[in-house]
C-alpha cells in the first residue's frame, strides 16, 4: 500500500489537475502494491464519469502491462490518444510513479476527455484554411483609408530594403510604381503624404508615375 505521505502528494495533484481543466478531465491514480492491483487498483479518481470508473475498480491496460512486468522500468507516456468503449476521444497521460530503487509502485493517469473539442477543431479549421491555398501573406483590414495610405507607405518601404534616407531615384520610383500599383494614388491628398514621406515634391512623385507608365507601356 502506498504511504500516506505519497498518496497525499498525488492526491493533491490530482485534484488540482481536475479542477483546473474542469469535468471533463479524469484524474486517476493506481497503486501497484496493492496485492489484489489487478482487479482493484484505483484508490483514487476524480471525473471519474469520464471513462466510468470509480474507486476500487480494476486496471487499465497500461497498469496490466506494467504488472507483468514488475521490474522493467517504464518511461512516462504525456499527452497520446485514446478511447472509451463508448467512443469518447481522450487525451492522456500516463505517469509513473517510482520508489527510492526504481520500481513503479504506482501510475498516475489523466484522461482529457477532448471529444468534443475535436469536433469543434475540425469545423474551426474548416472555417479558417484559406480558399487560395499558395497565398503566403495575410491581407490586413484597414479601418480608413488613412491607415490604408499608412500601410502601403511602410510595404512599399519595405520592398525596397532600405531607410528613405538612404533611397537613391531608382529606388524611390520603385516604391512609387509599388504605391500606384495598388491603387494608393487613388486616396484623397495622398500624393502630398507620399511625397513628404520620399522627401520629393509632388511635381516629381507624378513625373515618377509618368515613367514608370511609359516603362509599362514599352514593356
Amino acid at each position: 500500500m502506498l504511504n500516506k505521505q505519497l498518496l497525499s502528494t498525488l492526491t493533491a495533484l490530482a485534484h488540482a489537475i481536475s479542477t483546473h481543466y474542469g469535468k471533463n478531465c479524469e484524474t486517476v491514480i493506481h497503486d501497484l502494491t496493492l496485492d489484489s492491483a489487478a482487479e482493484r487498483s484505483i484508490v483514487y479518481i476524480e471525473n471519474g464519469e469520464v471513462t466510468g470508473r470509480k474507486v476500487g475498480d480494476g486496471a487499465s491496460m497500461v497498469v496490466l502491462e506494467q504488472l507483468s512486468k514488475k521490474d522493467v522500468q517504464e518511461k512516462d507516456h504525456i499527452g497520446y490518444f485514446t478511447k472509451t468503449a463508448d467512443g469518447k476521444l481522450l487525451k492522456s497521460t500516463t505517469v509513473y510513479i517510482k520508489d527510492e530503487k526504481g520500481k513503479v509502485i504506482a501510475i498516475f493517469s489523466v484522461n482529457h476527455d477532448i471529444t468534443a473539442l475535436s469536433v469543434a477543431s475540425a469545423a474551426i479549421s474548416e472555417m479558417v484554411q484559406p480558399v487560395e491555398e499558395n497565398r503566403d501573406n495575410f491581407e490586413k483590414i484597414t479601418p480608413n483609408v488613412n491607415d490604408l495610405l499608412d500601410e502601403l507607405i511602410w510595404e512599399a518601404t519595405e520592398l525596397v530594403g532600405k531607410p528613405v534616407a538612404m533611397m537613391n531615384k531608382e529606388d524611390k520610383m520603385r516604391a512609387i510604381r509599388y504605391l500606384n500599383s495598388k491603387g494608393a494614388l487613388l486616396i484623397t491628398k495622398s500624393g502630398d503624404k507620399i511625397s513628404q514621406h520620399f522627401g520629393i515634391s509632388k511635381f516629381t512623385l507624378y513625373s515618377y508615375i509618368d515613367v514608370n507608365k511609359e516603362e509599362t507601356k514599352n514593356d
